[in-house]
C-alpha cells in the first residue's frame, strides 16, 4: 500500500477506496440489521451516513460474504471505521478498490476526490449485479433467526 504525504494534512493514503469482504457474525444479524434501520451503526464515527450508504449497496455473494466499495480517509486502511464494522462483522478481506487510471485524487487532479469520484464505478456496477443484496438477505436471515426463537409467552406444559 502506498502512503502519499500533503502538505498542510495529516499522512494520507492514497488509496481511500476499498473493496470489503465481510461476514456477519454468528448471532449478529438482527443486532446489525436493527442499527441500520434505527441508524445506530456508526454512531459516534466521523464517517457518517458512508455506513449506511455502504450496506445500502452491500451484495451478499455466493461464498456468504458481504461485499461493498468503502471510501476512506485514514491513514491505514478503514482505520476508524474497523471497530464499527468489527462489532457486527469479521472483515475477511479489505483490500485497493481504485482503477488507477482514472483516480483524480493520485493523478493531482483533485484533492480529496473520493468523495465524489467515479473510479470505482466499473467495479461497483459489476458488483451490483452479482449476488443478491445484502440488505434484503439479512431482513430474511433476521426473520428466520426470530422464528427459530422460542417465543416468551410460550411455556412448556
Amino acid at each position: 500500500m502506498r502512503f502519499v504525504y500533503r502538505p498542510g494534512l495529516p499522512d494520507y493514503n492514497g488509496a481511500v477506496r476499498y473493496l470489503v469482504r465481510a461476514r456477519v457474525k454468528a448471532g449478529r444479524e438482527t443486532d446489525l440489521l436493527r442499527a441500520i434501520e434505527k441508524r445506530t451503526l456508526g454512531r459516534g464515527s466521523v464517517a457518517g451516513g458512508e455506513y449506511f450508504r455502504n450496506m445500502n449497496d452491500a451484495r451478499l455473494c455466493e461464498d456468504q460474504t458481504a461485499r461493498w466499495v468503502e471510501v476512506c480517509y485514514c491513514p491505514s486502511p478503514l482505520l476508524e471505521e474497523r471497530p464499527y464494522w468489527e462489532e457486527y462483522f469479521d472483515l475477511t478481506k479489505v483490500q485497493d478498490a481504485h482503477d488507477r487510471r482514472r483516480c483524480r485524487d493520485e493523478n493531482g487532479t483533485e484533492s480529496w476526490a473520493c468523495s465524489s469520484c467515479d473510479c470505482t464505478q466499473r467495479l461497483e456496477q459489476r458488483l451490483a449485479e452479482s449476488g443478491e443484496c445484502f440488505l434484503d438477505a439479512l431482513r430474511q436471515k433476521s426473520k428466520e433467526s426470530t422464528a427459530a426463537r422460542p417465543s416468551k409467552d410460550r411455556t412448556d406444559r
